[in-house]
């Protein structure tokens, strides 16, 4: 019999679909035995290993979280910064072994790391944190002392040239990190004002803060060039990673987050508005709404004398740099991009200010922000007649014309224009829009043909147009039962049991997967019997949409039933779920019991569906796909 992958293939390219995509974050990686620093990491042994089990199942992709720097207090990579790595991801091991690093770190002093690191199925990100803090410092305290070692001339060599390369958001990173190391992470606590402001200094503290700037890179200049030790190994180490990817048929997929760092604004501060942060509206799905207090990007800044401002050669630098180290994005919530939720920035309790809020561009002559009329671009006539209508619905703008959307999709046409340069197209994006669509972000996504997120788990049923629905997709979406902010399938099952949904699910997806219509009463009564076998439905059915992205998160896929984030919360849980290391042989065992997915049987089912169109050789495929489950 040929690979499983061989023959997941086959079945992909009998139902349409162009990419199979598992979802997860650096610290979820399993480690390899006896490598177990506290936290995962897609470079290391384990995570490579991992990667290669992937392909063997028959992804084509993997889509990694963002993998910025993030704070010992605040493990959300969604927080983390928008240029620098993370450098908790490191292979230290491979500083220790392998010869391109000349033995940065000695051997005992990883295994000492591993000894005193704890364990189990979340990452303890403070302890790991400072493990990895010391053991940097370590490695570059050791190239330090063998500067005239001609073993490590290379490494030298090579730091220069990425540092010279890299100096336009390196020298700021590393500026910061030196500084927040005295008094925080939190610039906006710093004593000296003028050090809060280095990088953005008002007028009048243009020749203090050169003046400071200067200084500081001479009295930190060991600790400037340890943080950028560390990010050139970092890097280094995303390169070799993209070797093996390649190797194993793997495209890999960043995350252009729609946030950015205290780090990042303290060194661009200069193009944020200043009275307003970006935040989620109320929506079906959250209906309290959440105030990120992210920046918002100046529009008066988007251009400068008919050319591009400074406001888009940022957009272009943070997105052509993903664009160099990835085969695609997934866009974080691209509203972020066209018409921001924004709130008011001096409101003492965020979560009614951002309850209050309006959409950035979309605010003509609200009363409660007048401020807002500055940037509006639709005007008051093409807004929703209907007083009932809140300022955060999809209908709140009602009619564009083409110029006001060629002016919505300013900042989304720098992301097309470098996807283009960068040799990627629409298959390329993923597009995180959920439950809500606002007119003018459908405008300027139908104006480059992308599609969006089809989250089936949250579909309401008993709605025929739910934007959840699968058989409500369109080829060019990206479908799921789930992401890293819901509860996995397994957890799912359980609570349509326990709160008697589950006949519903059940009934809806025997309607979808049914080989004939005689059958459906049968099959839907199977699926109430069988819990397992209804979570296989599930993901069938989405295999059965007309979608042709395929996304799939390592939870469901591994029958975990922990979640890995629960949105608007702050838990030392949240972002720490962890693969067991012994995952490989967990998951075949798993399988066999449908107590974790079995992709062929799930294509099995999406296959035999009434409405499949039939081959000559889908017989033989069938075959295939039931002698692997």
């Amino acid at each position: 019999m040929p690979p499983e992958a061989e023959i997941v293939a086959r079945a992909l390219a009998l139902l349409k679909k162009r990419r199979l995509v598992l979802s997860l974050h650096d610290p979820s990686f399993p480690s390899a035995p006896g490598e177990d620093t506290g936290r995962g990491s897609p470079y290391t042994r384990g995570g490579r290993a991992f990667l290669e089990f992937a392909a063997s199942l028959g992804f084509d992709g993997v889509q990694f979280g963002p993998q910025g720097l993030t704070t010992a207090g605040n493990p959300s990579p969604y927080d983390a910064t928008i240029f620098a790595r993370n450098t908790l991801s490191i292979d230290l091991f491979a500083l220790a072994d392998a010869p391109q690093w000349a033995g940065l770190l000695a051997r005992p002093t990883v295994e000492r790391l591993v000894q005193d690191a704890p364990h189990g199925p979340r990452v303890h990100h403070r302890h790991v944190h400072a493990a990895y803090t010391g053991a940097l410092a370590e490695a570059a305290a050791n190239l330090e002392a063998r500067a005239d070692d001609p073993t490590t001339e290379h490494l030298r060599r090579e730091l220069a040239a990425f540092t010279a390369e890299h100096q336009s958001w390196l020298t700021p990173a590393a500026l910061f990190s030196a500084l927040a190391a005295r008094h925080g992470d939190d610039w906006r606590r710093w004593p000296d004002p003028i050090e809060r402001h280095l990088l953005a200094p008002h007028p009048e503290e243009l020749a203090a803060c050169t003046q400071r700037r200067d200084e500081l890179e001479q009295t930190h200049a060991r600790e400037l060039t340890r943080f950028r030790l560390a990010q050139f190994i970092a890097h280094r180490q995303h390169e070799e990673l993209r070797t093996l990817t390649r190797s194993l048929g793997l495209e890999l997929f960043g995350d252009l987050q729609v946030g950015l760092s205290l780090q990042d604004l303290w060194a661009r501060r200069d193009l944020f508005l200043a009275d307003y942060r970006m935040g989620a509206p109320p929506s079906r799905t959250n209906p309290a709404g959440q105030p990120w207090s992210y920046p918002v990007l100046d529009p008066a800044q988007y251009t400068a004398d008919g050319a591009p401002g400074p406001a888009l050669e940022f957009m272009r630098a943070r997105i052509g740099k993903l664009l160099g180290e990835f085969d695609g994005l997934r866009i974080d919530h691209p509203h972020g991009l066209v018409c921001p939720w924004v709130y008011r920035a001096d409101d003492d309790d965020p979560l009614h200010a951002v309850q209050t809020g309006a959409r950035l561009f979309d605010s003509p002559d609200l009363p409660d922000h007048p401020a807002l009329a500055n940037y509006a671009v639709a005007r008051r006539d093409q807004l929703s007649t209907d007083l009932s209508t809140p300022r955060h619905a999809d209908a709140w703008v009602t009619d564009l014309e083409p110029d006001q959307v060629d002016t919505y999709a300013t900042l989304f046409d720098v992301l097309i224009a470098e996807a283009a340069a960068h040799g990627r197209d629409r298959d390329d994006l993923l597009c995180e829009v959920l439950s809500t669509q606002p007119y003018p972000l459908r405008r300027v996504m139908e104006r480059h043909s992308l599609g969006r997120f089809r989250v089936t788990q949250k579909a309401a049923l008993g709605d025929p147009r739910d934007v959840y629905r699968s058989e409500n997709a369109a080829p060019a979406d990206w479908i799921m039962v789930g992401n890293h902010d819901t509860p996995t399938i397994w957890a799912l099952v359980d609570r349509w049991q326990q709160t008697g949904t589950l006949t519903e699910q059940a009934r809806y997806l025997a309607t979808r997967l049914a080989p004939d219509e005689a059958s459906i009463d049968a099959l839907a009564r199977e699926l109430v019997g069988d819990p397992r076998l209804l979570a296989h439905a599930k993901f069938a059915d989405i295999f059965a949409s007309p979608a042709e992205h395929i996304l799939i998160f390592f939870a469901d896929l591994l029958g975990l039933h922990d979640s890995y984030n629960v949105p608007g919360t702050v838990d030392d849980s949240n972002w720490s779920l962890r693969i067991s290391p012994d995952y490989a042989t967990r998951y075949a065992e798993d399988r066999r019991t449908r107590a974790a997915l079995s992709l062929p049987a799930i294509l099995a089912m999406a296959l035999r569906r009434r409405d499949q169109p039939r081959t000559d050789d889908l017989d033989e495929l069938l075959a295939d796909l039931d002698a692997l489950t």
